[in-house]
């Protein structure tokens, strides 16, 4: 199932890499039924926030106690390639994808335009795939 991203969240994650840059940026993102609902922008505490990305465990945490409290499930994990201008995951990211259901979505930042890609990655199994997911008009916009 494609997730349906939320333009403001799109801008979000964008905003939130570039920001960061040149360390690596990361964070999750909560919804319902494969749409959107809130960006968590977490810390990179990596020892070498310049090529990885390391959540605090307190902060993932409260991130997923946040998701609980708002209903919400963990649809994607994010984070930022800066050097990169088509990121793909590294053999690091597929080695730490410990959330299999989760779309790992990746911003590169090293070409003239940010890309944002995603991708299903099985730590298990050393694999990993692209993902479909559509930027979507935000909630707030469209008429009910």
């Amino acid at each position: 199932m494609a997730i349906s991203l939320q333009q403001v969240h799109a801008n979000e994650i964008l905003a939130h890499a570039r920001a960061e840059n040149p360390r690596e940026c990361c964070g999750l993102i909560g919804g319902r039924e494969a749409r959107t609902q809130t960006v968590y922008p977490l810390r990179n505490v990596a020892p070498d926030p310049l090529v990885a990305y390391e959540v605090a465990p307190e902060a993932l945490f409260a991130a997923q106690r946040a998701m609980r409290e708002r209903d919400e499930q963990l649809l994607g994990i994010y984070h930022s390639h800066p050097r990169a201008a088509d990121p793909t995951p590294s053999i690091t990211d597929v080695r730490l994808a410990y959330y299999s259901s989760a779309v790992y979505f990746i911003v590169g930042l090293g070409g003239e335009q940010s890309c944002l890609r995603a991708f299903r990655i099985s730590e298990r199994e050393g694999r990993w795939q692209s993902a479909e997911y559509a930027v979507v008009a935000d909630a707030q916009s469209v008429k009910q």
